[in-house]
């Protein structure tokens, strides 16, 4: 079996061939915000998750025309291929490239294995913070939330119906013994524990110790045999806030084709903290 959209990943030397490609931009997006100015690919340009994709007040994402000018600025047209790679296995690559699918911009790809990858292999790396002259991008009409994202109160009607959840979170965090990750702060959230009827299936399972994404026969093991879901199922994934599920968002519909995936980006962080929510605690077996 092949991945059923192989063309969404790159390698370092389709990034090599395509750097001066003016049809191309090149995207860092990491965790560490601090990374990029340490070095980046050459041509990259720097996306962080929170200041340029998240609106600064209200838990949302910006508005149609704070997109278009962030793509104005980076010299990204509507026609543009942008791809993505950063830290953390791409977490935050994937993440930044669920939000532009969000404004409808389809032309993305990932550099599969991200910084560490290019990194390790000894490959250039430039602190010079590159240049592009403005382009014009139309405010998008709409924000594609009912098509790829989710609402605290449509993950209820699914763990409700018994339709497809999958916790992306660590087995600590989905059996509710912490609730945060393991080295990362606690964001105050109240309870800990899972959506009931979910599955877990922590995103690292997707990946090779390289952080490249492992083959269609191994993940489709993982998540259709492992939680028993099908290709055109309605299917959610959450995590605590967006980022991890964006991965394993990414890996089901580009690599394995699915398609009717939606990331609830509210996620433990939301749920959590909300009254009355229902949880569950301990282990599932899918």
């Amino acid at each position: 079996m092949n991945y059923v959209h192989p063309e969404v990943l790159v390698d370092a030397a389709w990034i090599e061939a395509h750097q001066n490609d003016p049809k191309v931009r090149i995207i860092e997006s990491n965790e560490d915000i601090l990374l990029y100015d340490t070095g980046h690919i050459p041509g990259a340009v720097h996306i962080d998750w929170r200041r340029d994709l998240q609106d600064p007040v209200m838990r949302d994402y910006i508005s149609p025309g704070a997109f278009a000018e962030l793509c104005r600025k980076n010299g990204i047209a509507p026609d543009t291929t942008c791809v993505f790679y950063g830290d953390k296995s791409n977490w935050w690559a994937c993440y930044a490239l669920w939000a532009f699918r969000l404004f409808g911009h389809d032309k993305v790809k990932i550099l599969n294995g991200g910084r560490d990858k290019w990194i390790a292999e000894k490959r250039p790396l430039t602190r010079e913070k590159p240049s592009y002259p403005p382009t014009h991008y139309p405010a998008p009409t709409e924000r594609k939330d009912h098509e790829i994202r989710a609402f605290a109160n449509e993950a209820l009607a699914q763990s409700q119906q018994r339709k497809p959840l999958i916790d992306v979170r660590s087995p600590g965090e989905f059996i509710g013994e912490i609730t945060h990750m393991p080295e990362y702060p606690q964001e105050g959230v109240l309870r800990g524990g899972h959506i009931p009827h979910a599955c877990s299936v922590p995103w690292k399972t997707a990946v090779n110790d390289d952080g490249t994404f492992k083959s269609a026969d191994a993940l489709q093991k993982i998540y259709t045999e492992g939680c028993q879901i099908k290709p055109d199922e309605d299917i959610i994934v959450y995590c605590r806030i967006g980022e991890r599920s964006s991965h394993t968002w990414f890996v089901l519909t580009y690599l394995l084709g699915y398609e009717n995936v939606r990331n609830y980006d509210g996620s433990w962080t939301e749920w959590g903290n909300q009254v009355r929510a229902p949880i569950e605690r301990g282990a599932r077996t899918p």
